[in-house]
């Protein structure tokens, strides 16, 4: 079974972080979701039965959920869903296993700060769709029109009038994107 799937949960363990022998960066943890239900009997909410799963994340994506993703806190995930079984000592195991194309903070429960990570993060060898990575323009970069019927827009960045907490100068703020840049003009 290799099926998308998108889950909201919580993270019940700690996240573990190791690299392959050909150098790959991997990350695990296990994701528990409990289904919640209104009982008119008794007009409460009730917990119903909770399912677990192992999420695998690999390269660049493992890199930030060892850093950014903690026990106990309510997580997004989505990704591809596999079903393994295997037996040992007569007994038949089953495991779900998501292996994570994205993770997020489920933001219903808190807030959180999100810091783009500038180029380092995401190569063109990572890229699944097999499309170059950048903007037209970035030495070593060549973006082929035709293939993706026109070239993405330049970043448009603007210097906003609120001043940077850290007392450093007003922001600078992607107007395309919304992103925060960095203090100082």
């Amino acid at each position: 079974m290799n099926d998308t799937i998108t889950l909201r949960g919580f993270v019940a363990s700690e996240v573990k972080s190791s690299t392959t022998t050909r150098g790959t960066s991997t990350a695990s943890f296990r994701l528990g979701t409990t289904e919640r239900r209104y009982d008119r009997t008794s007009n409460t909410w009730v917990d119903g039965n909770t399912n677990w799963y192992t999420v695998q994340s690999f390269r660049y994506l493992a890199g930030h959920v060892g850093c950014s993703v903690k026990k106990g806190q309510r997580v997004i995930v989505i990704g591809k869903l596999r079903l393994r079984q295997w037996e040992h000592e007569g007994r038949i195991y089953h495991v779900a296993e998501i292996d994570a194309e994205s993770v997020g903070h489920d933001l219903m429960w808190g807030s959180a700060n999100f810091t783009r990570m500038n180029g380092t993060s995401a190569s063109a060898d990572s890229n699944p769709s097999g499309e170059a990575a950048g903007k037209p323009g970035d030495p070593g970069i060549e973006w082929e029109a035709g293939d993706n019927e026109q070239a993405p827009p330049e970043d448009e960045t603007e210097t906003v009038d609120v001043d940077d907490p850290d007392g450093a100068g007003p922001l600078v703020v992607n107007t395309t994107t919304g992103e925060l840049l960095g203090a100082g003009a």
